[in-house]
């Protein structure tokens, strides 16, 4: 389960609107996961969360996508 960041701060970041929401976070969440593999990386955190910290840190704005 997900704590961090909260909900409400990542709809923040996309003007209240979920469905923007959820296509940035998929769409980032899927680019962490092929660098993965091509890296061959393992890591302890999933793509989601790495993608909802990086909106919600202000790294990923929703216009980029």
């Amino acid at each position: 389960m997900m704590i961090e960041p909260s909900i409400d701060v990542l709809v923040s970041k996309t003007g209240g609107n979920r469905y923007v929401l959820c296509s940035v976070v998929s769409k980032r969440a899927k680019e962490i996961e092929s660098v993965r593999r091509l890296e061959l990386a393992d890591q302890d955190k999933k793509a989601i969360s790495i993608a909802c910290e990086e909106i919600a840190s202000g790294k990923v704005k929703p216009s980029a996508f």
